[in-house]
């Protein structure tokens, strides 16, 4: 099975975000992830700091937000939750 065939099958759904996430995911028309996606996701849902390089419009924006969604939903307690940096104002908006 080549790797593009791969993630058509598997899509978002084996990276077992919550029912919410996989519906807003599907609404908003991505059926499979990126590579970047793909290699950041499981890290940071397993709680390891992420660093990825990667082209505009790869899909880094969705690679740490949506584990962020996810450990955010359940956390508990007052302490900080997630730390979210963007180097310029224009991805910062994103």
């Amino acid at each position: 099975m080549n790797e593009n065939t791969e993630h058509a099958a598997t899509g978002f759904e084996h990276f077992d975000l919550n029912k919410q996430l996989l519906n807003a995911i599907a609404d908003a028309g991505y059926t499979k992830p990126t590579p970047v996606q793909e290699k950041a996701i499981p890290l940071a849902l397993a709680g390891n700091d992420v660093l990825g390089i990667a082209q505009t419009g790869t899909g880094k924006t969705a690679a740490y937000a949506l584990p962020l969604l996810m450990k955010t939903k359940y956390a508990q307690g007052h302490h900080p939750r997630a730390l979210v940096m963007a180097p310029t104002r224009e991805l910062a908006i994103q």
